[in-house]
């Protein structure tokens, strides 16, 4: 799979680390940065991540910052992106089973490395249902100003 990943300054060091986990997995990775632990506007890094998702130049997207959060927010008004903040193991799984979710999105700051590593192996090995969630999803889609589909 091919995965671009971002971080503000505040994840640096985990989007590091992931990056890691990512190509030990064998996942080809796209690093979009940030570089530096220069304060920088994580829209910039969340937009950059999710373009690339909603292009289909990758197929899946992560963004860490201190919550998520603000992430999720930006990455979610480009079309096509379902993105969200997963804090544990079982929104992983059902974020991916149920609403197909392509840009993971995670507290550089207030989940440990194990837990990460946790959620995005979940993230990355679960399967979306389709079936009555499918419908769902495209409902979901039908409500992005041009109906684009990621």
């Amino acid at each position: 799979m091919r995965i671009a990943i971002g971080s503000d300054h505040r994840g640096v060091a985990q989007r590091l680390r992931v990056i890691g986990l990512l190509e030990r997995l064998g996942h080809d990775v796209v690093d979009c940065g940030s570089h530096t632990e220069e304060a920088v506007d994580y829209p910039d890094i969340a937009a950059d991540v999710a373009t690339r998702v909603s292009d289909g130049t990758v197929d899946r997207g992560i963004l860490l910052c201190c919550t998520g959060v603000g992430m999720a927010i930006a990455a979610n008004k480009v079309p096509g992106v379902r993105a969200a903040t997963c804090h544990d193991e079982v929104t992983a799984e059902m974020s991916r089973r149920h609403n197909d979710l392509n840009v993971l999105c995670l507290s550089a700051e207030m989940i440990g490395t194990e837990e990460q590593d946790k959620i995005v192996r979940i993230w990355l090995d679960t399967a979306f249902e389709g079936g009555r969630h499918a419908r769902r999803v495209a409902k979901i889609t039908a409500l992005e100003p041009c109906g684009k589909q990621a």
